[in-house]
Parts: C-alpha cells; structure tokens; sequence
C-alpha cells in the first residue's frame, strides 16, 4: 500500500523540495503550512496530482489528520534572522507547542516522526568542526536566543518522547542550505549576497568577513533527510556540507558569479554571530552513506539562474536598506 506522510512547512524552502521528493517516491503527501513565512508557489506544481493534499494550518493550534499516518517531517518553523526577529514569540511556539502537537500526532498514529533542528543548536562554537555530541554554546536571551532554544527544546521534548513513550524518532541537524525557492529578503548569507548583486547594490559584509559558513546544495541536503528517516539511527545526524569558506571569499565567489562591479561594504558583526559553522558529517557517512555531491559552484549557479528568473517587483520587494539590522546565519 502507498504511504502517507505529513510534512509541516510544506510551502517553506526546505519544506516544498520535500514534498517534491515525497511525490517522487510515490508517497501520499499532506502538506501542512499556515504561510506566515512560506509561499505557496512553492508547492502549487502539485496541488493537481492525486497524491498530494495540503492543508492551510498553525500547528502550535491541535492537529487532526484523518486517516493512517506513516510518517511526519516537522519542518515547521521560522528559518531566517529576519524571519525569527520579527516574530519571536510564533518562532518559540512551533518549536514548543508544535513540537509536542505532532509527537503527540505520531503516537496516536503510530508514525515515525523526523523533526527539523539546526547548526544554530551549537551556538558560536568553542569546537571545530562541529560534532552532535557537542553541547553547544548558546546565549539563551540574546536575540537569536529565540530560535537556538526553540530548537534545542524541541531536540528535547523529542528524545523524551523516544525514551518515555517508545516513539520511533529522528532528528536531523540542518547546516547552511541553499538552493532555488529561498526568499531574496530572508537574511540569510546566499540570497542576501545574490539579492543585492541582482539590484546593483553594494555587498554588505559583517565584521572583517573572516567568519566561515559551509553551504549544502538543496538536493544533497533532501537526500541526507531522506536516508535518515528511513534509517534506523535515533540521535541526531548533522547534515551539512563541510567545505568551508570565509564570508569574505564567499562575496568574491559571488561577484564573478554575478559578473557585477560593485564594492563591498563593511559592518559591525551582529550579536553572537557565530564565528565558525563546519559540520562534521563523519556519522551521515557511517550512518547513512550520505555525503555531499553538487559542489558549490554548481550548486550556487543553479540558484542564480532561479533567482534571475524572478520578476523585478520581486527584487524590489526584496530590498532592505540597512541589512545590519538583521542577522545573518
């Protein structure tokens, strides 16, 4: 018989390409989004097809689904700086009370439940690369505070629902992702770089750009997703693309990208912005046999074209005068 599986933020970035991999694999898919920060172009391709429903809902509010439930992907949740600092309160609810609303769903129905957690989870490290059985560290009240603790609680509320109640479990921890669906306006290092580069704007780099980040192709980070749900392994997998490079370097990647002239501006580095973010993905390759395939420039070049194919209203509305206002992960 064909599975069912419910993925929450469906309509969000990571969340649609899921869908799309779902469908692919000849799943019954429920889509599950109440839009506050995800479009639903993203996911509207699949709305004709028989396997495909999609329910417009907030899952911090009671969640009902009828029928058996072989699976839930709770992808749910504010992603971007801009995102979480504009709705703080929301951001720590979908990690709290939605979190608990779709265990609670899996144990009624018997699924297995794979819930979305971060790189953010490790803070600005102390240790490099970043391993799972690092604790992290965080600030619990600075402003990505909102976020970090919404998603270690909800690595939590998770492994309690493992121990306590037997419910079959899967947590993956998300590093840099990129890829076409991103929204220009999100904050985040790739589309901001590519956002301003497309306006003719100059490239804002915080601090002296000698942060590092290590970005993961949309598709290699689906397939890593895939395989850990369907794994066996209970305690969380980082899924990452551990070639790093320096903001710095990243920009200049960026304007031979773009083929754009334009400067490169400095500002001051927002609050606990973290320093260094390198998975270490030896247990993916032990685990899971999964690591990275599209390498960076292939990867960035895909996105690009997506991003030129928008209109000029979208970049328009994507613009943001003062960038140091949000951070950037």
């Amino acid at each position: 018989m064909k599975k069912t599986i419910l993925i929450t933020g469906a309509a969000g970035f990571l969340g649609s390409h899921l869908c799309d991999r779902f469908i692919k694999e000849d799943y019954h898919v429920i889509a599950m989004d109440n839009l506050i920060t995800g479009n639903i172009k993203n996911i509207e391709h699949l709305f004709p097809l028989e396997n495909f429903e999609f329910h417009n809902h907030d899952v911090t509010k009671f969640v009902h689904v009828a029928g058996d439930l072989d699976y839930i992907l709770h992808f749910a949740s504010p992603a971007s700086p801009i995102d979480y600092l504009k709705i703080p309160i929301q951001t720590l609810k979908v990690g709290s009370l939605g979190t608990h609303n779709l265990l609670g769903l899996a144990k009624q129905k018997d699924a297995r439940i794979l819930i979305a957690s971060t790189s953010e989870v490790y803070g600005d490290p102390l240790v490099h690369p970043q391993t799972e059985d690092y604790y992290g560290n965080v600030n619990t009240i600075g402003p990505r505070g909102v976020y970090d603790e919404a998603k270690r609680f909800q690595e939590s509320i998770t492994m309690a629902y493992h121990r306590f109640h037997g419910l079959e479990t899967r947590i993956v921890r998300i590093f840099n992702t990129y890829g076409p669906r991103m929204r220009l306006n999100d904050g985040r290092v790739i589309p901001a770089f590519i956002g301003q580069a497309l306006r003719g704007e100059d490239l804002t780099v915080f601090g002296d750009g000698s942060q590092t980040r290590s970005f993961c192709y949309v598709d290699d980070q689906v397939e890593g997703i895939y395989r850990l749900l369907l794994s066996e392994y209970i305690e969380p997998v980082n899924i990452g693309n551990p070639h790093e490079i320096t903001i710095l370097d990243f920009v200049k990647e960026i304007i031979q990208l773009t083929a754009t002239d334009q400067k490169i501006v400095y500002k001051d580095l927002p609050k606990n912005d973290p320093k260094q973010r390198q998975p270490d993905i030896s247990k993916a390759k032990e685990i899971l046999g999964w690591e990275p395939q599209v390498n960076r420039t292939q990867g960035l070049k895909k996105t690009y074209d997506y991003f030129k194919s928008l209109s000029k209203e979208d970049l328009i509305k994507s613009e943001h005068k003062d960038f140091s206002e949000h951070i950037r992960r």
